[in-house]
C-alpha cells in the first residue's frame, strides 16, 4: 500500500498549463507517468502531436477475466477573458475549495483515481487488472482518444467495465449526449455593392438554409437523456460592405441521443439545406449504459452514500473520451463519475471541493476492492 495525498496531486496537475489549444500534455502525462511506474503500473506515453501525449498505465492481477479501465483528459480549457480571483494555476485552497483551472475539469478525477489505486495497489494485484488511459486533446473533440485508437490500438484491449472521471459531483452518471457538429459553406458570386444584381449573395444563400434549421427535427427523445438538440453557433461572411459576398461560412452543434444515427442526420441536412456543402468538424456517438447491468447497479449500491442529489438526471449533456473508448475497447459498461463540480466546467475560478475530493478516493477504493472480489 502506498499512500498518496490527492489534494496534493490534484495542486500537482493543475500547476501544469496544459491548456488546449495549444494542448502541451507532455510535463503533465510524463510526470504521471512516473508516479503510476513507482506504484507498480506498466506505463507506455503516446505522441500524436508536438508536445502532444496520451499514456496508458497498465496493472496486471493474477485472476482471470477482463481488467477495469478509468480514463480521464490532461488537458483543460483557456482561461477565458475575465479575472480570476485565484491563480488559475496555483492550485489555491480557500474555505475548502481546491481552485483552477482543470480542478474540476478533471485533474481532480485522476488525481483521486490514481491515490485510489495506490492505496489497493495490493489488493489490486490479486483482480483482474486495472488500466488507466490518460489522453491529451479531448476539449478538442477527443483528439488523443482518437490517434490512441487508430495509432496504438494494442494498448486499449477489451475492458471489463470503464469510469470516465469527469465531473460528476461523485453521482453515477450512465452516459452522454453525442456531439455533431458540422460546417455549412454558402458560394456565391462577388459584385459591386451598387450593382447586386449582377452577383449571387452568399449569405442570402445562407441564411436561407438556416431558416430551413430551426424547424429541423433530429430524432426523437430518449427516456434518460431527454430530446437531442441544434444550435447554430457561428456565421461568417462577407469582407467589405460595398461588395456581394460570394463566401459564408456557418456552424452548427447538435447533440444526439442513442437511436439517432449521425449519417442519417447528415443525409437529411443536406437534402434540407440544398445547396449548402456540409461536413462534419466534430463527429462523436451518444454513450449509454443500461442502469440494469450487474456491475452498475453495485456500484450504484456503494455510491449511494456519496450522492448528495439523487433525484436529479443521470446522465451528462457534454461528450467524454468514452465515445471513442468504449468502443475501441469491446463496449464494456461504462459510467461517469467524479468529483468535479459539472457546473463548474469551463468557468472562470473553476474549483472542486476538498471533501468531494477525498470522498471520491473513498468511492474509487470501494468499487476497485469489490472488482477484486469479482475477478
Amino acid at each position: 500500500m502506498t499512500f498518496l495525498d490527492p489534494v496534493a496531486l490534484t495542486r500537482e496537475l493543475v500547476a501544469f498549463q496544459s491548456v488546449n489549444p495549444p494542448g502541451d500534455e507532455e510535463a503533465c502525462a510524463r510526470h504521471l507517468a512516473g508516479l503510476l511506474a513507482r506504484i507498480g503500473f506498466e506505463v507506455t506515453l503516446h505522441g500524436f502531436g508536438e508536445r502532444r501525449f496520451n499514456l496508458v498505465a497498465r496493472l496486471a492481477g493474477t485472476a482471470v477475466g477482463s481488467p477495469l479501465g478509468f480514463t480521464g483528459h490532461l488537458d483543460v480549457v483557456p482561461l477565458g477573458s475575465a479575472p480570476w480571483a485565484h491563480d488559475p494555476f496555483a492550485g489555491e485552497i480557500d474555505n475548502g475549495l481546491l481552485y483552477g483551472r482543470g480542478a474540476s475539469d478533471m485533474k481532480a478525477g485522476i488525481a483521486a483515481f490514481v491515490a485510489a489505486c495506490a492505496g489497493s495497489i495490493d489488493t489490486l494485484r490479486r483482480g483482474s487488472g486495472v488500466h488507466l488511459i490518460l489522453t491529451g486533446g479531448e476539449e478538442t473533440g477527443c483528439d488523443g482518444a482518437q490517434a490512441l485508437s487508430s495509432d496504438r490500438p494494442e494498448l486499449l484491449q477489451s475492458l471489463g467495465a470503464l469510469i470516465v472521471g469527469e465531473p460528476s459531483a461523485n453521482r453515477v452518471l450512465f452516459g452522454h449526449k453525442g456531439a455533431l457538429w458540422l460546417r455549412g459553406v454558402a458560394r456565391g458570386v462577388t459584385a459591386h455593392g451598387a450593382m447586386p444584381d449582377q452577383g449571387v449573395n452568399a449569405i442570402r444563400i445562407a441564411s436561407d438554409a438556416l431558416a430551413k434549421l430551426w424547424d429541423f427535427e433530429v430524432g426523437p427523445a430518449h427516456e434518460a437523456m431527454g430530446t437531442p438538440t441544434l444550435n447554430v453557433g457561428t456565421i461568417r461572411g462577407g469582407l467589405n460592405i460595398n461588395s456581394v459576398p460570394d463566401h459564408t461560412e456557418f456552424t452548427v452543434d447538435i447533440r444526439t441521443v442513442p437511436g439517432i444515427e449521425h449519417g442519417s442526420v447528415c443525409s437529411h441536412l443536406r437534402n434540407r439545406l440544398g445547396a449548402i456543402d456540409l461536413s462534419p468538424i466534430i463527429d462523436l456517438p451518444p454513450v449509454y449504459s443500461e442502469p440494469s447491468d450487474n456491475w452498475i447497479a453495485r456500484v450504484m449500491e456503494l455510491a449511494r452514500p456519496f450522492d448528495d442529489a439523487p433525484s436529479a438526471p443521470r446522465t451528462a449533456r457534454f461528450f467524454t473520451d468514452a465515445a471513442v473508448l468504449k468502443p475501441a475497447t469491446a463496449w464494456p459498461p461504462t459510467i461517469i463519475l467524479g468529483p468535479g463540480e459539472p457546473d463548474l466546467a469551463h468557468k472562470t475560478d473553476e474549483y472542486c471541493r476538498v471533501d468531494r475530493l477525498r470522498a471520491a478516493v473513498e468511492l474509487y477504493r470501494a468499487i476497485l476492492d469489490d472488482w477484486v472480489t469479482r475477478s
